[in-house]
């Protein structure tokens, strides 16, 4: 996995590839929006049918989700550490005010909003490590603070159960290929408290397929109805997973923390004596609550 995204897009030559080449109108990343641009104008709207509301997009980009979002929120922000990319999201008509945050320190703090709100994380989880993908889920925790302040997106475009997992054995060890499976993204978001509701997939066929002329229009009608009718969820290559806050972050962890300081720990009290007759049969059942990430049971590939 590369951990230097932020040093390559500080560059405006690499930023201009990623608009114009990466999502080229007949690329295969820009089919992709499409379907989820379809997807998330229509979650939009059911989800917030009385208010609409306001979008913060954390390591925008080029402001792809908040174009995708335009005219169905009432207010967006952008959050990146690129000057370069911001500049570009303005230029190709992103909506929104721009933020530029520190690399490393802090969670960033959040603009203050009315809830509702709407956090969008994409393409960012794959191509980080673990402290990054942390800092993310923890800045959508301090917007979204509890169930009913709104809705977390977040995009996973190298899912490990998709046909993209075919190809790790020649190209896991290279630098730019990375891959997190549905239970590495619910856990991330278990750790802040966030329970995955629902979860979508936007492309069953991997970018080759997209290469070849006479492969492509097969790959694309194919990807196209298992989008539509909700088929693509659990093996497509792109997924995205809508959550909500269920609970306060996990153990005695502030938000972005991950370890527990000694102050945030609560003082242990001390343990009773067990009674001289206990025995093993007689222990308690172990909660399943604390046994692997929070996932709604209704929550499918829709």
């Amino acid at each position: 996995m590369r951990t230097d995204y932020t040093q390559i897009f500080q560059d405006s030559a690499a930023v201009e590839k990623y608009e114009h080449i990466v999502y080229a109108p007949d690329s295969y990343w820009s089919a992709i929006n499409r379907r989820q641009r379809e997807y998330l104008r229509g979650l939009a709207r059911r989800a917030f049918p009385y208010r609409r509301p306001v979008q913060h997009d954390f390591a925008c980009g080029t402001g792809r989700a908040i174009r995708i979002l335009h005219g169905l929120v009432r207010g967006a922000h952008g959050y990146d550490t690129s000057a370069a990319m911001l500049t570009k999201a303005q230029e190709v008509g992103a909506y929104a005010v721009m933020h530029q945050i520190d690399e490393t320190g802090p969670v960033p703090t959040p603009v203050p909003t009315d809830a509702p709100a709407l956090v969008t994380v994409f393409r960012l989880l794959l191509n980080v490590d673990e402290a990054v993908r942390d800092r993310a889920i923890a800045f959508a925790a301090q917007v979204l603070p509890h169930y009913d302040a709104g809705l977390l997106v977040v995009e996973n475009h190298g899912n490990a159960h998709s046909l993209r997992h075919l190809r790790h054995r020649r190209h896991g060890a290279k630098p730019w290929f990375a891959e997190l499976s549905h239970d590495d993204v619910a856990t991330i978001l278990d750790r802040h408290g966030f329970t995955i509701v629902e979860q979508r997939g936007f492309a069953l066929f991997t970018q080759g397929w997209y290469g070849r002329r006479w492969l492509r229009p097969i790959a694309q009608f194919v990807d196209d109805l298992a989008t539509r009718v909700g088929l693509a969820g659990r093996y497509a290559v792109n997924v995205l997973y809508i959550a909500r806050r269920t609970r306060p972050t996990l153990g005695a962890l502030a938000s972005g923390d991950l370890t527990p300081t000694a102050s945030a720990a609560p003082p242990t009290p001390p343990a009773p004596s067990a009674p001289p007759a206990a025995s093993a049969a007689s222990a308690p059942e172990p909660s399943e609550e604390t046994e692997g990430p929070r996932r709604d049971p209704d929550a499918e590939s829709w």
